[in-house]
């Protein structure tokens, strides 16, 4: 089983990248994950058709038979408990991830549509490169947590 964060934006800022770059590292084993960036659309263009385009784009970047899952302030909140119970369903499942993270404005109605589950990190609005990172480091802990590490500490 694979995992692949597609995201809306390019250019992660250095500290983002580079944090990303070791829990992707440290998930090689367990959890092989990669990153998929989608260009944002224009500026200036209507928010709907926009929105619409990122989640056309959010889509086709999908691996064929991956489940989906939308990060989306109106999903799911899992403890990291949780979210290693969920990793463990996922790989009885056999089937690859593919955790999607829209634009400013969210999902369109297509991507909330194709996502297996949706999964929030809380009421918290985070800036959409630094989710990438927690999304990563989550993976790994969740890992940790079936593998026995002793990283998790809770």
């Amino acid at each position: 089983m694979r995992a692949r964060i597609v995201a809306i934006g390019e250019r992660m800022p250095a500290w983002v990248a580079d944090g990303f770059a070791e829990y992707r590292k440290r998930l090689s084993r367990e959890l092989p994950l990669e990153l998929a960036e989608i260009k944002p659309p224009a500026r200036g263009r209507d928010l709907k058709r926009a929105m619409a385009e990122e989640g056309e784009a959010l889509i086709a970047a999908v691996p064929r038979d991956a489940r989906v899952v939308a990060l989306d302030g109106h999903g799911s909140t899992w403890s990291s408990e949780q979210l290693a119970e969920q990793l463990k369903r996922w790989r009885a499942d056999g089937r690859d991830l593919a955790f999607l993270i829209g634009g400013p404005e969210g999902h369109a109605d297509a991507v909330l549509q194709r996502a297996d589950q949706r999964w929030s990190l809380g009421p918290l609005t985070l800036p959409h490169m630094l989710v990438r990172l927690i999304v990563a480091e989550q993976l790994y802990r969740a890992a940790t947590i079936l593998a026995g590490h002793p990283y998790h500490r809770a």
